[in-house]
C-alpha cells in the first residue's frame, strides 16, 4: 500500500490544542458522564497531568480522561 505523502506528496498534520481548549473539550466530556461544574473545575489540574502522562492534548485523551476521572468518582 502507497501512503499519501508517497504517491501525492500529501501530509495531513494534526496540531495540539492549546491547553484552554483541551480543558473546555474535558469539560464537555465530564458533563456529558454526569459530573456538575464543581468537579469539572476541581479536574481541571487532573486533566493537565493526565495531558502531561499520555504525551498529548486531543480530543482522544481528554474522552480518555473524562472516562477514567468521572468513573473514579462515582
Amino acid at each position: 500500500m502507497i501512503s499519501l505523502s508517497e504517491r501525492f506528496g500529501l501530509w495531513v498534520s494534526f496540531y495540539p490544542f492549546k491547553q484552554d481548549d483541551y480543558l473546555t473539550i474535558v469539560g464537555h466530556w465530564l458533563k456529558h458522564f454526569g459530573c456538575d461544574d464543581a468537579e469539572i473545575a476541581n479536574a481541571r489540574g487532573d486533566a493537565l497531568v493526565w495531558a502531561l502522562e499520555h504525551g498529548s492534548r486531543s480530543g482522544r485523551v481528554a474522552l480518555q480522561f473524562a472516562r477514567d476521572w468521572s468513573c473514579r468518582k462515582q
